[in-house]
């Protein structure tokens, strides 16, 4: 197995946003995967959580809240919900 280096930035970088697919996750799977999830990314990550528990939409807010990160948006669309979670 190989390791690549990250490579520098360069001036036209574009970051792109972190997507967690959790979609068929029952709780507290959502919020344990994107707790762990965001212990591995650095402050100020973007994090986009794709799920589709319902109680996703009482339980995420709830964890942002209590760990401090900021809960950007968050979209239902149906069964699916999208939140937009910056990491603190």
């Amino acid at each position: 197995m190989t390791i690549q280096e990250p490579k520098p930035p360069r001036a036209n970088f574009v970051s792109q946003d972190t997507i967690l697919d959790l979609k068929g996750l029952k709780c507290p799977l959502p919020v344990l995967k994107t707790r762990k999830a965001l212990s591995r990314v650095e402050s100020g990550t973007r994090m986009i959580v794709q799920t589709t528990d319902p109680m996703a939409f009482l339980d995420i807010p709830h964890f942002c809240n209590e760990d401090g990160h900021t809960l950007e948006s968050s979209e239902k669309d149906g069964d699916n919900g999208r939140f937009t979670i910056i990491k603190a």
